[in-house]
């Protein structure tokens, strides 16, 4: 019998719909496994599902609901992972009876499973709001405008439209090598963020209270230890924190009215770091250039004033998710395991 099990709730599937397959491709390349994935609507928990709970010794569950008594009835458990959708999933009096049984359980130590997938969406995303590549793309479906690079009048003017010359001069532009690049954050997206940034020669400057100098050696760039001084010369501004108390707002009205004309501003992460109100007021105002996965309101409404516009990028909040970003999630779990 296996003495490897895991079983995997629809609800997860519907979250990380790569990770338990991959998960269970690299177990069974260590041996035989038990893997069950439950029906919608299927309510069983681990010990009811299972066929062998007797011989367990190691145990993923992924969103299937595991109780006292599952546990209870596997006497051999060595390690574990209860893993839901976004987090673990058993209760109080579960955790103490592994804790009394000696049972290592497992977790993600933090969320660098997608830290590549939203660092390089980022990178894309500048990119792109930088030479107006999303704009052109849907202009020339329906126009041949954008083709006919001539300066007005025919006649060549210092600053006027010129041959293959398709970007906005009013706003950050052309390549990242030479830019200004401040970035709020130094973890997992920040730190790869800038990396990249300083391998194409961008200027790249970081500020992160929370994170240590190591992380700011990765990208790269140097470390900025007053985010009034970061903002003050940004061409590319990249908050890149995670939401919590801790970082709701903590790119205030301020922060956001003190960054330079034209500045191009990057979100990724969670859009509620920022004053929201302030980058709307802004970009609305043509002061700012927004490039945008992640929002103030979700989804953003087809009226929202910030859709279409020329100075920005948006997409729908889709930079955390890649198939890659599923296997690294099932990889960083499996390899916890003895």
């Amino acid at each position: 019998m296996s003495e490897s099990l895991m079983v995997v709730h629809p609800n997860f599937d519907g979250v990380w719909p790569y990770a338990a397959d991959h998960f269970h491709r690299l177990w069974k390349a260590q041996g035989e496994v038990e893997f069950i994935r439950l029906e919608p609507g299927d309510s069983r928990t681990v010990g009811q599902a299972a066929s062998a709970l007797e011989n367990a010794r190691r145990l993923v569950s992924m969103g299937a609901p595991v109780t006292f008594e599952c546990l209870k009835a596997m006497p051999q458990l060595e390690e574990a992972v209860f893993q839901g959708s976004y987090g673990s999933n058993f209760n109080d009096k579960a955790r103490q009876l592994l804790k009394e049984r000696g049972v290592e359980t497992y977790r993600h130590t933090s969320e660098g499973f997608w830290g590549q997938t939203v660092s390089e969406y980022g990178l894309a995303l500048t990119l792109c709001a930088l030479r107006r590549i999303p704009q052109l793309h849907r202009q020339i479906i329906n126009d041949l405008a954008p083709w006919n690079y001539n300066p007005p009048g025919g006649v060549g003017k210092p600053g006027a439209r010129g041959h293959q010359f398709g970007d906005d001069p009013n706003f950050t532009s052309g390549t990242i090598h030479g830019k200004r690049v401040r970035i709020v954050g130094a973890g997992n997206i920040g730190s790869r963020y800038a990396s990249f940034c300083s391998a194409l020669g961008a200027d790249v400057a970081s500020w992160d209270p929370y994170a240590p100098d190591p992380c700011f050696h990765r990208g790269g760039g140097r470390k900025e230890w007053r985010l009034d001084r970061l903002v003050s010369d940004a061409e590319i501004f990249a908050p890149m924190v995670p939401l919590r108390d801790s970082t709701r707002g903590i790119v205030t009205a301020e922060h956001i009215n003190a960054l330079p004309k034209g500045c191009l501003v990057v979100l990724v992460t969670r859009a509620r770091i920022c004053d929201m109100e302030a980058v709307r007021r802004r970009v609305l105002a043509n002061e700012l250039a927004l490039a945008a996965d992640v929002w103030d309101i979700e989804p953003l409404p087809l009226d929202d004033p910030l859709l279409g516009r020329p100075n920005v990028v948006h997409t729908p909040h889709n930079a955390g998710r890649t198939i890659d970003a599923n296997k690294r999630w099932a990889e960083e779990l499996a390899a916890q395991f003895k």
